[in-house]
């Protein structure tokens, strides 16, 4: 295959990875986290709510918890069974409640009521991991990050861009293959892509714009 060749699914990983990229840029050129918060603080409690459970029900719950709660001051002085009624609707949301709770509490003992811009300190705190420390780190400091979730885990599965199932190594083999500077949009638009045409069960290949990249890996 010469440079000229056109990229198609036998192409390399990168030449591929090139062209997805160029081609999401088209399709989705404001992509950004659904989730709707207006500090870090908020963003924080949303993508730790959001944990399997979907956006839209995240949304809907925290306008009344950050009326009642609108920093981690005021939600360090609850408890979780105040904290429950306000989450009630959002899966797991007992255990959500209480890791809150303490998250709030320890953002006060350590960090002075602040969302610290440092990604072991959010990894640190109740209910939040590697995906959580990204998506905040990302989406209120602009640092570059991919934060992987079922659907960006699946999509680069399908495109050949990992073999890996672990979120980890799959987020190391994204960053190996795409720009540092585009990493945070890409993110938000393989999740775009995933919700809306690369679903998990009956992906709608014959609509996708990617369908002539993709090598189908794991589609039946």
């Amino acid at each position: 295959m010469t440079a000229s060749s056109p990229t198609t699914r036998r192409s390399s990983p990168r030449k591929r990875a090139a062209a997805v990229l160029m081609l999401l840029d088209g399709l989705y050129p404001d992509a950004r986290t659904e989730l709707v918060f207006s500090s870090p603080f908020e963003l924080l409690v949303a993508t730790v709510l959001s944990a399997q459970a979907t956006d839209r029900s995240v949304n809907a719950a925290t306008p009344a918890l950050f009326a009642r709660y609108p920093d981690a001051h005021a939600l360090a002085l609850a408890t979780p069974e105040e904290v429950e009624p306000f989450v009630r609707t959002i899966g797991l949301y007992r255990n959500k409640a209480r890791n809150l709770v303490r998250l709030a509490q320890l953002l006060v003992e350590r960090h002075g009521g602040e969302v610290p811009n440092d990604f072991d300190a959010v990894v640190a705190l109740p209910g939040a991991g590697r995906k959580t420390a990204n998506v905040v780190l990302s989406n209120a400091f602009g640092r570059p990050a991919i934060a992987v979730d079922t659907h960006v885990g699946r999509l680069a599965r399908r495109l050949g861009f990992s073999k890996q199932t672990d979120p980890d190594r799959v987020e190391l083999d994204l960053t190996a293959l795409f720009p540092e500077e585009r990493w945070i949009f890409l993110h938000h638009a393989l999740i775009l892509h995933g919700r809306r045409v690369c679903v998990a069960r009956g992906p709608r290949c014959s609509e996708c714009a990617l369908e002539p990249l993709c090598p189908k890996i794991g589609v039946a």
